[in-house]
């Protein structure tokens, strides 16, 4: 598959000599859903502000597209859309010139800005505030917003650090769908999240930073696998039976109608529901008590309690 990033031996080096990358290769194809990871401090937002020309790097080469970045900045800008974690545009200007304004950053004329702004803001639901000062949004608005000017330009990679922090469940998945569509279509996508759900969901390929360091860079589908137990909870309509046999799997009873089991790699869900199932055992709801990516997350940093 063609590269749409390329990175090799990149270190950034703070004035106050802080390394926040201390040699990191990545590797991002054309088309794909990549998820890049790290505790806070990690390096995330020091990559992300080189990769799209916002900082200096210290040493090593980066390639966006098959531009290199030291010779060609100015088309990689207008080759990434990047939706910050921060709110970064001016409250008190309407939010239909907010991506018109932005789009005229790139040469892009006012009558077509106007035109890929309305396609935008009726897909974020917020057409019918064009007019309104940005201050007057909610949180998830806000989001939308910013979310919308990233693609103002039409950008063939699209960078998302938190894209959905701080917006409530039903805002949060009406993104994912929305960025599973433009993923759909071809574009390439990079997101830094802290919901570790979110990136388990959306994202194909994934990369751990820890300590200016790339500890994982494999497919999130190899990643998983790795995980030698499953913590799920079971819940019934019936009242549990007192007595419980479980050859297959531990288990502790939350009330008399969940349980919690652990299910190690040599059994899986549909040994321990037929298990269950010869003692008159009927379970009508299965959900994960914990978060697989995170297990593994906490396990590769060394963060684990």
């Amino acid at each position: 598959m063609p590269v749409a990033l390329s990175i090799q031996s990149l270190k950034k080096t703070y004035a106050n000599q802080l390394e926040a990358l201390k040699g990191i290769d990545l590797y991002v194809e054309q088309g794909d859903f990549f998820a890049l990871l790290g505790s806070n401090g990690a390096g995330k937002t020091t990559a992300i502000g080189i990769i799209c020309g916002l900082l200096n790097k210290t040493s090593g080469d980066v390639e966006v597209l098959g531009l290199n970045q030291d010779t060609h900045a100015n088309e990689i800008k207008r080759l990434i859309g990047l939706m910050p974690q921060e709110f970064n545009f001016n409250p008190f200007e309407p939010i239909e010139e907010i991506l018109i304004n932005q789009a005229g950053y790139h040469g892009i004329t006012r009558s077509d800005a106007r035109d890929q702004a309305k396609v935008l803001l009726i897909k974020m639901q917020l057409w019918g505030k064009r007019f309104d000062m940005a201050k007057s949004l909610s949180g998830g608005m806000k989001r939308r917003l910013m979310l919308a000017r990233a693609l103002i330009h039409q950008p063939k990679i699209l960078i998302l650090d938190e894209p959905t922090a701080g917006v409530d469940v039903e805002i949060r998945r009406s993104m994912w769908s929305y960025l599973k569509e433009l993923n759909a279509q071809g574009m390439t996508i990079i997101l830094t999240t802290h919901y570790l759900e979110e990136a388990e969901l959306l994202c194909r390929n994934i990369a751990i930073l820890d300590d200016g360091l790339v500890i994982e860079q494999t497919s999130m589908k190899k990643l998983l696998s790795k995980v030698d137990q499953q913590v799920l909870i079971l819940e019934s309509l019936e009242p549990l039976p007192k007595d419980i046999v479980s050859n297959n799997f531990s288990y502790e009873r939350l009330d008399n109608y969940s349980l919690q089991v652990v299910i190690e790699s040599k059994s899986n869900i549909t040994d321990v529901l037929q298990t269950l199932a010869k003692q008159g055992v009927s379970i009508e709801h299965v959900r994960s008590a914990q978060n697989r990516l995170e297990t593994l997350f906490l396990c590769l940093t060394k963060k684990k309690s």
